[in-house]
């Protein structure tokens, strides 16, 4: 199966409820033709409504406007614009089987009973799930369950592809391995696909680019790479990830923190940065070095996360490797880089 990529703009949308309350400011974007695009954003910020938007389930007020190419789909509703959808809940019918879930959307469609029992069959293969063809929906696990949505969605064979939380049910580590499943299952159709996520790890796996929402508005748009070292404002670089606040004095070629010294090369006067926690590291005997005591200590199997006082004004979290046995109340020196932090001037 080979979806081709379908380009997808909005201009001016924006969305007030009924009631008055202001869901998304006007937003204007273009998503590429094969493109993964990932709205990340907290509880009400607006990537839901927007992703409601896209698929027509929602109406842009007055003047917004939606183009799937060169079509204006934004009066069409979502049963005309032939898109697919994956929810959190995934929505099966569980009086149903795997592959009638599977062959709902074309049978509503009028497909012909042979082309539906191809597609089916295509889709449980794709899926890897053909042994469960015959299952009732309640006999799934939560893994399985995903899947079959993701089957009746592409099984249309729509548009846009667009994806609400998907794995927000199930567990870590069952998260993880699907992450990397839909991510394959992306790369090879070509389709473009909106996913909805307040989940960082998952934007981050995910997007070609991440959009970061706050109140109704695009705080960021770029690369996930771009999006983690270079955050636009506090905000992002809050929300993506840990973060570290510095403050400090350069002062004749030495950066001035509590913990101690460290040559610095940049203008006198004061330092407001943020840095992220694998960035920080302990420094080797010899060299300079910020010196602070452990607080705390937790192994997390590929590295161990430390919770270090005294180096700045504030604790700092730091990311260190796995194999040096550090404990709460160890004293450590910790050093960084110049190019690894991160200016927060605004």
């Amino acid at each position: 199966m080979t979806t081709p990529g379908t380009r997808i703009r909005l201009t001016g949308c924006a969305k007030t409820f009924a009631d008055g309350t202001r869901a998304l400011e006007p937003l204007d974007l273009e998503v590429n033709a094969g493109e993964t695009l990932v709205f990340l954003g907290p509880s009400g910020c607006g990537k839901t409504t927007t992703l409601r938007l896209i698929a027509g389930l929602e109406m842009p007020d007055a003047c917004g406007r939606i183009l799937f190419d060169d079509e204006d789909v934004t009066a069409l509703p979502i049963e005309k614009r032939n898109v697919g959808m994956v929810f959190q809940s995934y929505a099966l019918f569980p009086n149903m089987s795997v592959a009638g879930n599977i062959a709902y959307g074309l049978k509503i469609r009028r497909v012909p009973e042979a082309e539906r029992r191809r597609r089916v069959a295509e889709m449980l293969e794709m899926m890897r799930i053909t042994e469960l063809a015959d299952r009732s929906i309640d006999q799934l696990s939560g893994g399985q369950r995903q899947r079959v949505a993701l089957a009746r969605a592409l099984a249309v064979e729509p548009r846009v592809l667009l994806l609400d939380e998907p794995l927000t049910a199930l567990d870590a580590k069952l998260r993880e391995d699907l992450r990397l499943e839909i991510d394959r299952l992306l790369r090879r159709l070509g389709i473009t696909a909106i996913y909805v996520t307040h989940d960082q790890a998952e934007a981050m796996a995910l997007g070609d680019r991440i959009v970061v929402m706050s109140k109704g508005k695009v705080a960021q748009i770029g690369r996930p790479r771009d999006i983690y070292l270079k955050p636009a404002d506090r905000f992002v670089a809050d929300f993506i990830g840990n973060i570290n606040r510095l403050s400090g004095m350069v002062r004749n070629g030495l950066l001035e923190l509590p913990g101690g010294t460290l040559p610095w090369d940049s203008p006198d006067g004061p330092l407001q940065a943020a840095l992220r926690p694998e960035s920080l590291r302990i420094a080797e005997d010899g060299l300079p070095g910020l010196t602070g005591t452990v607080i705390s200590a937790f192994f997390l199997g590929d590295r161990q996360r430390l919770l270090v006082e005294g180096v700045a004004p504030e604790p700092l979290i730091v990311d260190a490797p796995n194999r040096i046995e550090i404990s709460a109340g160890d004293t450590v020196r910790l050093t960084f880089d110049a190019d690894a932090l991160i200016p927060l001037s605004h």
